[in-house]
């Protein structure tokens, strides 16, 4: 962790250079508080707005831009030391890869991952608030603290993935193997419902459905305006409406690739994509589909909340960059499945080889 806390910290150090030569949401974020730092609560609203109210303590304090960014970045960091928690606690199994890497350190070290999370900006926060939240929702009962600052930041910063991430929480718990208490399921399944009941407008609100009468055809017609102002307002746009929802969730997963990538960054992301598609090949099997029937229930939250993110993404997603800043948040919860399911086939090898050795050793 020490070594990746270095690693963040160069990541930091690019994307500061980054920000100066090219137009940047961190500096919006950081000026929106000098024009508004007086009326602190008014920036207190989920979306971009709440980006500008955590950066105001730290500007009053007299921090100029760049330690902003560099604090923004430690809470990025944060985020990966939880992740490494979330793996870890589950999977006490080292899996290695590609004849000799470990795979927990190439997931916790892949670039795009860091790049996205080391700034002044929605990426370093959700992604610090997903993990927190979901490496506490393991043991919910002795973690309600972790719980609260996780869904706190989550929903601040983007109401609509809280949604998803409650969702796969409920259907975790409910369909999957744990030694969690009936009671402290009731109790985590009531609060979701109740958080959902509650901060349903604000979700909607994120699409501007708050007051629509037909929700999913007015979805549809806010993700193909969305779609289109993105595939039209960059040179990286890809005409993802038109494409059938295999070709949509390839796209977000593992586009760019070589052929398409959108400059220097698209080309370092292309290589890391072509990572992301090797590992998912390693579930394209019959056993996989038992696993998950079977699965403990981390594992298929982590399943539902990425497939559901994915999902609802690839409709409002038009633009490789911004798919590239987007999926960053969500793809550990598809690398958890991954790494759970080949440590529980290298678990199951081991046994059979243990039992085979037992065998050998009594016939002897």
């Amino acid at each position: 962790m020490n070594y990746l806390y270095w690693y963040h910290l160069l990541f930091f150090a690019i994307y500061f250079m980054y920000s100066i030569y090219n137009n940047s949401d961190s500096l919006l974020y950081y000026l929106t508080v000098g024009n508004k730092g007086d009326q602190w609560p008014e920036l207190f609203y989920t979306g971009t707005r709440f980006i500008s109210f955590f950066a105001v303590p730290f500007v009053y304090l007299g921090l100029s831009y760049s330690s902003v960014m560099l604090v923004a970045s430690w809470f990025g960091y944060v985020g990966f030391v939880y992740a490494y928690l979330y793996f870890r606690e589950s999977i006490p199994i080292n899996v290695t890869v590609f004849g000799r890497f470990d795979l927990l350190t190439l997931l916790l070290f892949l670039p795009n991952m860091h790049f996205w999370t080391a700034s002044l900006g929605k990426g370093a926060l959700i992604f610090m608030g997903l993990m927190v939240f979901t490496q506490a929702v393991k043991f919910p009962q002795k973690r309600i603290v972790a719980l609260l600052i996780g869904g706190f930041f989550i929903y601040m910063v983007r109401p609509h993935v809280m949604l998803f991430v409650l969702v796969g929480v409920m259907i975790g718990i409910l369909t999957g193997k744990g030694k969690i208490s009936i009671g402290i399921k009731l109790l985590v399944l009531v609060a979701s419902i109740v958080f959902l009941a509650a901060a349903s407008s604000s979700i909607l609100a994120v699409a501007k459905l708050e007051n629509s009468e037909n929700v999913v055809d007015d979805f549809e017609q806010f993700s193909d305006t969305n779609s289109a102002k993105l595939e039209s307002s960059a040179k990286s746009g890809v005409s993802m409406a038109s494409y059938p929802l295999p070709l949509k969730l390839f796209t977000f997963w593992f586009r760019p690739l070589f052929v398409d990538s959108p400059g220097a960054i698209g080309m370092f992301s292309s290589v890391e994509n072509l990572i992301y598609l090797l590992l998912f090949a390693k579930i394209c099997n019959r056993r996989f589909l038992r696993f998950i029937l079977k699965a403990p229930y981390m594992v298929k939250m982590s399943i539902i909340v990425f497939l559901l993110s994915s999902f609802a993404l690839t409709f409002v997603m038009s633009n490789l960059g911004i798919i590239m800043r987007q999926k960053s948040m969500v793809m550990y919860f598809g690398f958890f499945v991954i790494y759970y399911f080949l440590a529980q086939e290298k678990w199951e090898q081991m046994q059979r080889l243990k039992e085979r050795n037992n065998a050998v050793a009594l016939n002897a």
